[in-house]
């Protein structure tokens, strides 16, 4: 099996992982992966619960569509990611219930949506901005993501959901997982949780070279 199929049949064993456990639901949400001569994307108003290997979108290097169905309305949004950051092999982005819940009734703070609260989410996910509202698919939105590509593995769209990057696909979508449970903790403790001590974090930072 080639790289391409590979990563094809990653992205639908991640898609279905991901809505069978509740943390997209319906047509909501898509997964993209870097290949040598372009990207894979999921497909527009596709289930990610039910996708298809040989139907997801290949775009070439200039984000043009190829083959597969339709490529996801949010395509600029994950070029503009691949394009600023070349470590960058994988992107999903859901609408995990938490998550958006968390942006309804308000984040800690804009630059961090979470307070650093375990170690694996410092680890693993790092901070996360928050981008104010605006409809699925606007380039205003990938621009600003486009500025944060290097300095950040992920941003939080407000009242839509998380966007998270990684190496890999599937290290971007165990990244997105770890946040979702942080806010489901958040949430479930009123918000009243103490963050881990800024020697803690910065402990953190140095022994595992990441970056709060």
């Amino acid at each position: 099996m080639n790289n391409e199929n590979r990563l094809r049949e990653e992205i639908c064993w991640l898609g279905a992982s991901l809505f069978q456990r509740g943390y997209t639901v319906g047509s909501a949400g898509n997964i993209s992966a870097r290949l040598d001569d372009g990207w894979l994307i999921t497909p527009t108003d596709a289930c990610l619960g039910r996708l298809d290997p040989a139907k997801i979108a290949k775009v070439n290097s200039k984000g043009e569509w190829i083959s597969g169905d339709k490529p996801s309305k949010t395509l600029l949004l994950h070029r503009q990611i691949y394009d600023r950051n070349a470590s960058v092999n994988g992107v999903v982005h859901t609408h995990s219930t938490n998550l958006v819940n968390l942006t309804l009734q308000g984040v800690w703070s804009t630059p961090s949506i979470l307070p650093p609260l375990t170690p694996y989410q410092v680890m693993k996910v790092g901070r996360i901005p928050l981008i104010d509202y605006d409809r699925p698919g606007s380039q205003a939105v990938a621009a600003q993501i486009a500025e944060l590509a290097n300095q950040v593995n992920g941003v939080m769209l407000e009242r839509l959901g998380p966007v998270i990057w990684g190496k890999t696909v599937s290290s971007a979508c165990y990244a997105l997982e770890e946040l979702e449970e942080t806010a489901k903790l958040w949430m479930q403790s009123d918000k009243k949780l103490s963050p881990l001590p800024d020697s803690a974090v910065s402990e953190l930072c140095e022994v595992f070279s990441i970056q709060w």
